[in-house]
């Protein structure tokens, strides 16, 4: 059982599904910075939304910390790269609200566009102004859309409908992608000089703080409304009152501010501006979502499988068709590290078949991770296994070929003269993992927690020595695969026990007549 801290609202279904999967979900809401470093102490998981700051001293005070899960979608409040150094796994949930902000972006681009704030406060102070909340159409108009990720495309897709022309700046867009959603890719410039309306869609991160400032607000088309639904801080609320204020902007709507929660900003004082406090999230259905996910998140967290949602985990997405075999690329990392005796070397991850170009850089971090637990290096994760290659002076690489003359899809790890082969293969109705090739050897075996890996010379008796010895130490054999090698007068023995071989019991193999070398292999 984990602990779970909880420090900010997260829905009830969210902490329910942690509970019914055994962990003790422990919820502290309203915790001072000085708290939290108290409250962190002893939990495995922390989830937080956005005004938990998770900063280093945070993670030192957290020894025992596995994940940190992030109910929404940005991360500046974590110190992720920190997180990374030490191990900790940080989540979030990317698309849990991605809905909802886009349809929030369209309220407040609606607002905006026909001052409904504006008028609805005059009317119920009493004040009956038609003429003065005169507003304009969103038909015709140019929108520029600045981030084309997920909430961007939503907000495009949706201000198609309203007839508006969309111009994006997005270097991480290819031509095609925005041409499909009827979006012209322009520099921001461009993008600033044409636009009727911009609506902002970024993480903030130090290439986008401060983004939209008195330079960039310069270039703008005179009379062009902002709205930034993203994260404060990318607009400079300074420079864009100022801008205001001055005739260039017409008006802006902000969810979204650089200090949160904040009653006090420069843009407050401007009739022509729209602001809420950052409900870009606050729907049921984005809560639920959210709070779910992030449960599902730090649930395989904790049980220490991979996480699709993990931000510091460099695998990139990973697909259906390579999900299946994450096992089988750990197991062939810790088969290797069991060739190598526990003396990691540089890593060679050939994929051939349907796997090769399939976005593989996970299984390949699989087979780090298994190599590096398999040399006895404690708290190997998905997370940090790159940085302890880096500082073990261990290369890591990946080769693809569709070529796989007898396998479907075949993964082989090469490490210091060493090579593994293994495959997932249909047998009925169930999907078995085999080791089919060790050291150039062909043999076929399901791999086991306990295993031998016997090199001897190929003449009669030697099985039979092998196993007299594993029965005088009362090692029962569970299966056994034999590959000789008839070139070189050598064979090579896989054998699966019930119980892990003693050392002492390997010693004496290794000195017995006939044999070259063995090694104990340990899977699990």
């Amino acid at each position: 059982m984990a602990r779970v801290l909880v420090t900010e609202e997260i829905a009830d279904s969210g902490l329910e599904k942690l509970r019914a999967a055994g962990h003790d979900v422990d919820v502290v809401l309203g915790l001072t910075p000085v708290d939290l470093l108290e409250a962190v102490k002893g939990a495995h998981a922390l989830i937080i939304r956005s005004a938990t700051k998770v900063d280093a001293a945070t993670l030192a005070a957290a020894g025992d910390l596995v994940v940190v899960g992030r109910a929404g979608i940005g991360l500046d409040n974590v110190d992720v790269a920190r997180a990374t150094e030490l191990g900790v796994m940080v989540v979030n949930a990317p698309v849990s609200n991605i809905l909802s902000a886009a349809e929030q972006t369209m309220a407040l681009l609606l607002a905006q566009a026909r001052n409904i704030p504006q008028a609805h406060a005059a009317l119920k102070s009493g004040k009956w102004e038609r003429s003065k909340w005169e507003g304009v159409e969103l038909h015709g108009k140019t929108l520029g859309v600045v981030g084309l990720g997920k909430i961007g495309a939503l907000v495009a897709q949706r201000a198609l409908a309203f007839g508006m022309r969309l111009v994006a700046y997005d270097p991480y867009i290819s031509e095609e992608r925005a041409r499909h959603m009827g979006v012209e890719l322009v520099e921001l410039d461009a993008l600033l000089a044409q636009s009727d309306f911009i609506t902002i869609h970024l993480p903030k991160n130090q290439e986008t703080t401060n983004l939209i400032n008195a330079a960039s607000l310069s270039k703008t088309k005179p009379g062009v409304r902002i709205v930034n639904v993203a994260r404060g801080g990318i607009i400079n609320e300074v420079d864009l009152a100022a801008a205001i204020a001055e005739g260039r902007v017409q008006g802006a709507a902000l969810d979204v501010f650089a200090k949160e929660p904040t009653t006090d900003s420069p843009l407050f004082d401007l009739s022509s501006v729209v602001v809420v406090p950052h409900l870009g999230a606050s729907t049921a259905e984005a809560q639920d979502k959210a709070g779910v996910t992030i449960a599902e998140q730090v649930e395989l967290a904790l049980a220490g499988n991979f996480v699709p949602y993990a931000v510091n985990v460099a695998a990139g997405e990973v697909s259906n068709s390579v999900s299946p075999f994450m096992g089988l690329a750990e197991l062939l990392g810790r088969f290797i590290g069991g060739l190598l005796d526990g003396q990691p070397a540089d890593l060679d991850v050939v994929y051939q078949g349907e796997l090769a170009g399939a976005g593989t850089k996970i299984l390949t971090l699989c087979a780090l991770k298994g190599l590096l637990s398999a040399a006895g290096l404690s708290g190997v994760s998905f997370v940090n296994a790159p940085q302890l290659a880096v500082e073990h002076e261990i290369s890591f690489t990946e080769y693809s070929t569709v070529s796989s003359p007898e396998y479907v899809s075949l993964i082989t790890v090469r490490s210091d003269g060493h090579t593994v082969s293994g495959t997932l293969m249909t047998i009925g109705t169930r999907v078995e993992t085999r080791i089919v090739s060790v050291d150039g050897h062909a043999v076929e075996i399901a791999p086991t927690e306990s295993m031998l890996v016997v090199h001897n010379d190929d003449r009669p008796g030697m099985i039979g020595r092998v196993g007299v010895a594993l029965g005088d130490a009362g090692i029962s054999i569970a299966s056994m695969a034999v590959g000789p090698d008839h070139q070189s007068h050598t064979a090579l023995m896989v054998l699966s026990t019930v119980a892990p071989t003693p050392g002492a019991v390997v010693e004496a193999l290794r000195n017995t007549d006939g044999i070259q070398d063995i090694h104990l292999i340990t899977l699990r």
